[in-house]
């Protein structure tokens, strides 16, 4: 049985073109436990036969799909959001394996429909401002030769990882309890513990991306948690709106450099993960220095 943090992560699909891929990327949903599909803005009949040929199954899942014609609309009430890219290198921001990432969106399974993978279309992947809406970012590390990923593919790895890690838990859980193991779990119970002695005899290593070796440091909101939750990603992009404006009054930004500039400021407080009180503040002392203005005038 899929476990509610796994039920409750929502894969978003941004402008996907290819009804197979849609079906595919259902299928493998099942099959690791996950339900909820969001389609931003689909360019194919996610319902039709080559849908439903390649999801088997799974229909019921594409059936359920929720269509949003934008990304913010795909990420309301969500406090959490991993964006996959195909880049293997970023001036801008970190890129990290899956395996080490995802575990972070199952960290808030007390936060219920908070969280969500999101990946780009087929032919170009996410862009910039598509991954300003991510408070993460995953690359999947794959031979040089050839790195491109199929959409269906990248998606069935991500699910994996995320099933993996949440079956995991569920072990902790009943050893916790005191509870006996199916046979199954008891040797992934072992299986665990032989990763963790392999991963402390290899830690620091890293991974190997396009050539280069690129270290795992502890990501800084991987091992702490946080005592209240984020702030849903709507609300912060009520704030970047009200802060773009202001901006925008007071000349410090100019329309034909916003956007470049915003999206930096979008990476710095998704980085700092705000909570709802601290949104609120922030828009506070908007609301204020605008008043100021005003008098001003």
């Amino acid at each position: 049985m899929p476990s509610l943090a796994l039920e409750a992560i929502r894969i978003i699909l941004v402008e996907p073109a290819g009804p197979l891929n849609v079906g595919s990327v259902a299928r493998v949903m099942k099959n690791m436990g996950l339900s909820q599909l969001v389609l931003v803005n689909p360019h194919c009949d996610y319902v039709g036969s080559e849908a439903r040929q390649m999801a088997v199954r799974a229909a019921d899942v594409l059936e359920a799909a929720r269509v949003v014609a934008t990304l913010a609309d795909g990420l309301v009430g969500c406090r959490r959001a991993i964006a996959a890219t195909g880049r293997p290198w970023s001036p801008t921001i970190t890129l990290e394996a899956p395996r080490d990432a995802l575990p972070w969106l199952l960290e808030s399974a007390a936060e219920p429909d908070s969280m969500a993978l999101i990946f780009g279309p087929e032919d170009r992947g996410l862009n910039n401002e598509e991954l300003s809406h991510a408070h993460r970012f995953v690359y999947i590390p794959a031979n040089p030769d050839y790195p491109s990923l199929n959409l269906a593919q990248a998606v069935g790895i991500c699910c994996y990882e995320l099933h993996q890690y949440g079956r995991r838990q569920e072990v902790e859980g009943r050893n916790q309890k005191g509870l006996r193991l199916p046979i199954e779990d008891s040797r992934l119970e072992e299986s665990e513990i032989r990763s963790q002695k392999s991963g402390e005899i290899n830690q620091g290593i890293g991974y190997r991306v396009s050539g280069m070796d690129l270290p795992h440091p502890p990501h800084p909101h991987s091992s702490s948690p946080i005592p209240q939750p984020p702030a849903p990603l709507d609300e912060l992009e009520g704030f970047y709106q009200q802060f773009e404006a202001l901006l925008l009054e007071v000349g410090y930004l100019l329309p034909h450099t916003a956007d470049s500039r915003m999206k930096k400021f979008r990476r710095l407080y998704n980085r700092a993960l705000p909570t709802s009180e601290e949104v609120a503040m922030l828009r506070g002392v908007l609301r204020q220095m605008s008043w100021a203005l005003k008098q001003v005038k």
